[in-house]
């Protein structure tokens, strides 16, 4: 963002919920194994993938009907990057009274635009309503989109607030785009878990986080997503329904997360998240990809 800095908090900083994580238990009745394991499947696939990728992978798949699960390095703290950029589209939506109605045109100056902001840039001279700056953060990743964002709900931390006030006590928003995406290793600023972030995601997707019009309102935007067509969309079965966000930043960091409904409309909740020891590394999408087409045959076999 420019020099003018974020506003003040629009009351999105409300108490956080008192909910304390419950273990997660696959369909055997066995817990989930610790960050770094497997569960509800071959435990050496993935591993697999990591060294043949030379890349940190962390997965988190449920099955809602079932509750089995998968979960691999599920614990383990990665830059969540764009994934962001959802959860401040949900945010807009539950804190209706703190921010601009949905239908406000919101005006930005050209020194504003940042790279990677096809939707902003389009239609600087206009401005846009909040809707399709949700629409533009989610579906194109459009990151002007994903700071105004921001701007509504209270900055990084009004939305660490709301990741708070799902029961997430993990994921947090430190900085602003492009900054976030700077994946150091061992970096707090802007991480979640893949658990977590699959767990806050459910809330507000299934669950009864947002009221059904703003939830269904959330969906059809995660539905309409451009961005995944090498990762979550290349790697699940055919027929599946995907309504997902992806994040990609330094250190190879590439990550895609999303609800799936199977071909028998069993909803599936997903977190992909890697990275690399490199700077510099080169992204794989493949290895989501083949991250996701694993996830899909064990948590919903023959689905």
């Amino acid at each position: 963002m420019t020099a003018s800095g974020p506003p003040a908090r629009r009351g999105l900083l409300r108490a956080a919920l008192a909910l304390t994580s419950a273990a997660v238990v696959a369909s055997t009745g066995t817990a989930a194994a610790a960050a770094g394991a497997s569960t509800s499947g071959e435990p050496g696939e993935l591993g697999d993938l990591e060294r043949d990728y030379g890349a940190r992978l962390g997965v988190y798949a449920r099955n809602v009907r079932t509750g089995r699960v998968l979960a691999h390095r599920a614990g383990e703290r990665f830059a969540h990057c764009s994934v962001f950029k959802a959860f401040a589209a949900a945010a807009v939506l539950r804190d209706r009274s703190g921010c601009a109605p949905l239908d406000k045109v919101i005006h930005y100056p050209p020194h504003d635009i940042l790279p990677n902001s096809p939707r902003t840039e389009e239609n600087q001279e206009t401005g846009m309503t909040v809707a399709d700056l949700c629409a533009a953060a989610i579906q194109y990743s459009d990151n002007t989109a994903g700071n105004l964002l921001l701007q509504q709900v209270g900055g990084p931390a009004g939305l660490t607030g709301f990741f708070r006030s799902l029961g997430d006590r993990v994921s947090r928003q430190d900085r602003w785009e492009p900054e976030l995406n700077t994946a150091i290793p061992g970096d707090l600023r802007d991480t979640t878990t893949p658990e977590a972030i699959a767990t806050s995601l459910e809330r507000l997707t299934l669950g009864r986080a947002l009221p059904a019009p703003d939830r269904e309102r959330l969906v059809t935007w995660m539905k309409g997503n451009t961005t995944s067509g090498a990762r979550f969309r290349a790697g699940l079965p055919e027929g599946w329904t995907l309504a997902d966000k992806t994040g990609t930043g330094f250190y190879a960091s590439a990550h895609d997360i999303g609800v799936a409904w199977t071909t028998r409309r069993t909803p599936v909740v997903l977190a992909v998240l890697s990275t690399k020891d490199e700077k510099d590394a080169p992204v794989d999408e493949a290895l989501i990809r083949e991250a996701a087409r694993i996830a899909a045959r064990t948590v919903a076999p023959g689905e």
